[in-house]
């Protein structure tokens, strides 16, 4: 029975970092392109046209001991909600972009142990190929079946190599910053440690290029502890065109007490985008000192209304008009 499930594993995914050149490689078996006349390569980078066809060849090794079998495809590249990495789609899942471009020329190869096979790739550019950055990956699939950890289903590995296509025209970076939440999770008495609050976040790629954005995170409005500003890590080092990824960040030392918005702040490529959250964070410990200063104070009115002594109702005398008392005097 085939496999319910297939891991891919997309490796080599840093072609454009400064670093050697090397295969996507999980240990057993590898993929890269076939070293050009100059130099070694890890990633087929190829500049494109609409309406043109590409041509290069790839190389799958097998480092084992015995014979290995592969399906080759070509897929697109995306990344992952979980985390923003780059991963493929399946060799089962409809393929849209380089995937739907491109075609090996054998789809089907077996490896000798310890050697090498080329097999010839295509790339045809659609006509109506939109400008920018078009990333994918050349993969080779195990066609053995293991078992997957703790579940009845069967897992494939794979490993590509990527391809990345530049094609032709205007580009357009753009990246946004959507649904900004920050969560604030204060000590119950301040100062006591270190207030270890979330900030969640989904950044979008809204342009044609891959981005390496940089994020930072500010506080504005009136607040205790905490910096006002600080960068975010764990940003995808890529964001491919019109993607997005929900990412989180704890925060620790945020702000413990206060109110005002929290922004977050992306920029790459000369583009920008921010998106911000309001916060109101009053500690336990403020309210249950406010609480005890107002009952001390009832307290104190109240003991000071008792201590106050009341003023003695003193008869005042009527007056009598003299007339009357001259008549009372001669009755006499």
């Amino acid at each position: 029975m085939r496999a319910a499930s297939v891991a891919l594993l997309l490796l080599a995914l840093n072609a454009l970092s400064p670093a050697p050149a090397g295969a996507a490689d999980n240990g057993e078996w590898s993929v890269r392109p076939a070293d050009s006349a100059i130099t070694p390569r890890a990633a087929f980078r190829l500049p494109a046209r609409p309406g043109t066809t590409l041509s290069d060849r790839a190389v799958v090794s097998n480092t084992t001991d015995g014979p290995l079998t592969f399906r080759l495809y070509v897929a697109d590249a995306h990344n992952t909600e979980r985390d923003g990495g780059l991963a493929v789609r399946g060799i089962e899942e409809p393929q849209r972009d380089v995937g739907a471009w491109g075609k090996p020329e054998r789809e089907v190869i077996t490896v000798p142990p310890r050697s090498a096979v080329t097999v010839g790739i295509t790339l045809r550019v659609p006509q109506d190929a939109s400008p920018g950055d078009h990333v994918g990956a050349l993969v080779a699939v195990d066609d053995r079946v293991r078992p997957g950890a703790g579940s009845h289903l069967g897992v494939q590995r794979g490993v590509g190599a990527r391809i990345h296509l530049r094609v032709d025209g205007p580009e357009r970076p753009g990246v946004t910053v959507e649904d900004v939440r920050f969560t604030a999770r204060s000590p119950s008495i301040p100062w006591t440690g270190a207030a270890e609050s979330t900030v969640s976040y989904t950044l979008r790629n809204t342009g044609n290029v891959s981005l390496d954005p940089r994020v930072s995170v500010h506080v504005g409005g009136v607040y205790l502890g905490g910096p006002a500003e600080r960068r975010l890590t764990n940003v995808p080092a890529e964001l491919l065109p019109g993607q997005k990824v929900r990412l989180s960040a704890s925060w620790s030392g945020a702000p413990l007490a206060g109110w005002g918005d929290v922004t977050v702040t992306a920029t790459a490529d000369g583009s920008r985008g921010s998106g911000s959250d309001g916060f109101l964070e009053v500690p336990w410990f403020f309210t249950g000192c406010l609480a005890l200063l107002s009952a001390a104070w009832a307290t104190v009115l109240r003991r000071r209304r008792k201590a106050v002594p009341a003023k003695p109702v003193v008869p005042t005398a009527q007056a009598v008009p003299a007339a009357r008392a001259a008549r009372s005097a001669d009755r006499e």
